[in-house]
């Protein structure tokens, strides 16, 4: 079990605190409510931009990173289509550091043009190396927006075009940030060697003074039901072929979401999983398969990703799979598989609290979700889940005018 103490700042900033005296160290976590999903469809990849901006200097602060190393400290930062997170660990003994950094780059980020003009190349250059000029990095760009027709989930987080970073300005920029980089649209949280009474003041002095607004509206516009298969090919310069299957599921903060973990476990997870035990390892169909969900708050995909052994027909491979998912669910999801992938997921839960860091993180992402509490209740969750449960939800999810199929095809054939 995380023990925290939960507080409101007069301006809206959530405070998290996890006490952890058998540490030196502090974990400091900020997670802004804003990801890929709250931009304009005219004008994408703005979170992930500022998840480079942030870094850029503030007011008071010429450089993060510098200022942090200073006093023996680390940190990083990603985007996701929901939120940005950026964290920190830092010497207990320097943990006011910390503090001020954040609060100085969430009161006065030093967005200017020459900040922005470099951080602008920064992106674009991981554009297309990462998504344009290495094989198979398009995945995303190719598959999201057939899956997804109306909601903003439809572009990665990098965004859709690169030429909307090409062509940002400064006045777009500055507006993004002051709509979302604000206290009432952030959880602080603090997990280590720091009492609630300390981190409380702490985050008084430092953030209890920056101004802030309402929390912004989210025009999220919800997706529309699938009636029908979706197929997309798509021919590349890459060495082979490769599918990737997409089925639509509920988001992050549903009751089922841990039931879609298993299923993702169970067919293709692992050495011992269904597909890879069948296709990969048995018939050799496959020299991979593997089963992940998108981890989306709102609308979901479960997605699997199938690489045959040989050349040929990958239509007829992708109907195979298919027909091998339906013959296992027909027959029935035995005890102990349900059993073998739970307590891989405990596992799991257990792992990921060893660090102060991913304690921080996790509560800031409960908190998110709408309940902070429910990261003490994710193994219950897990443990609930039947036999009956899980094969009516992999019943439900396996309709094929729910699935979206990209055909990423080599050029060569």
């Amino acid at each position: 079990m995380i023990t925290f103490n939960r507080f409101v700042l007069p301006n809206g900033l959530r405070l998290l605190v996890h006490t952890d005296s058998n540490t030196p160290m502090v974990a400091i976590n900020v997670a802004y409510h804003v990801g890929s999903a709250d931009e304009d469809p005219g004008m994408t990849g703005f979170a992930h931009l500022f998840e480079h901006l942030m870094f850029s200097g503030s007011l008071h602060v010429a450089s993060f990173d510098a200022e942090l190393e200073k006093v023996g400290g680390e940190n990083n930062a990603f985007t996701t289509s929901d939120y940005t997170n950026y964290y920190m660990q830092v010497p207990a003994v320097n943990v006011e550091t910390g503090f001020r950094l954040e609060s100085d780059r969430m009161l006065s980020l030093a967005i200017n043009n020459e900040s922005l003009e470099i951080q602008r190349n920064v992106v674009l250059e991981e554009f297309k190396q990462n998504f344009l000029n290495k094989p198979y990095g398009d995945l995303w760009l190719e598959l999201k927006p057939l899956a997804y027709t109306k909601c903003p989930y439809r572009w990665p987080t990098i965004g859709a075009d690169m030429n909307h970073i090409a062509q940002a300005t400064l006045g777009q920029v500055h507006q993004f940030y002051q709509r979302f980089y604000q206290p009432s649209n952030a959880v602080l949280t603090i997990a280590g060697n720091i009492d609630s009474d300390e981190a409380l003041r702490l985050t008084k002095k430092w953030f209890g003074n920056i101004p802030s607004s309402p929390p912004s509206q989210k025009n999220f516009a919800p997706e529309p039901s699938q009636k029908a298969l979706r197929t997309l090919t798509v021919f590349k310069e890459v060495p082979y072929d490769i599918a990737l299957l997409a089925w639509k599921m509920p988001g992050r903060a549903h009751p089922d979401y841990q039931a879609y973990e298993l299923l993702a476990e169970m067919l293709a997870g692992g050495e011992s999983s269904i597909l890879v035990t069948k296709l990969v390892k048995e018939t050799e169909l496959l020299t991979e398969a593997e089963c992940f969900l998108s981890e989306e708050f709102e609308n979901g995909l479960f997605c699997l990703f199938l690489k045959p052994r040989i050349e040929g027909d990958i239509y007829s491979v992708v109907d195979t799979v298919v027909e091998t998912i339906n013959h296992y669910l027909n027959t029935g999801i035995t005890e102990h598989e349900l059993e073998k992938v739970k307590n891989k997921a405990l596992t799991g839960i257990a792992m990921s609290r060893l660090g102060i860091q991913n304690k921080a993180i996790m509560l800031a992402l409960a908190e998110l979700l709408g309940d902070c509490n429910r990261i003490n209740n994710e193994a219950d969750r897990y443990n609930q889940i039947t036999s009956s449960y899980l094969q009516q939800i992999a019943s439900n999810l396996f309709q094929p005018q729910g699935c979206s199929i990209l055909y990423y095809r080599s050029k060569k054939k």
